[in-house]
């Protein structure tokens, strides 16, 4: 037996989402963090020979934050990247814009 579907409110999409489910919770440059506190454990903390370590982890972080600032720089104007699979509301905003419901 099949229930008949009862459409008490307009199945059409809103105009816009909240951006309440916007958190960043990826980790970044762990690999690299490890490999230099092994290095520093095994030289009793001493930094001096773990340079190449320190160096690989700096990069790592400068890298990551610059690819972060470019981001929430899109993500501000509303600059849709192709391929991007986590969007963030205000680019979900913009897709709704585009191509409305009706």
């Amino acid at each position: 037996d099949k229930v008949p579907f009862k459409e008490l409110l307009p199945l059409k999409l809103k105009t816009s989402v909240s951006g309440k489910g916007d958190k960043n919770t990826g980790a970044s440059c762990v690999q690299e963090m490890s490999v230099l506190f092994a290095c520093l454990k095994r030289n009793g903390f001493n930094d001096i020979p773990c340079n190449k370590e320190v160096t690989a982890f700096r990069k790592c972080w400068e890298d990551n934050a610059a690819q972060q600032r470019l981001k929430k720089t899109h993500e501000r104007q509303g600059v849709l990247v192709p391929g991007e699979k986590n969007l963030s509301h205000k680019q979900i905003d913009e897709l709704l814009k585009r191509y409305p419901g009706n």
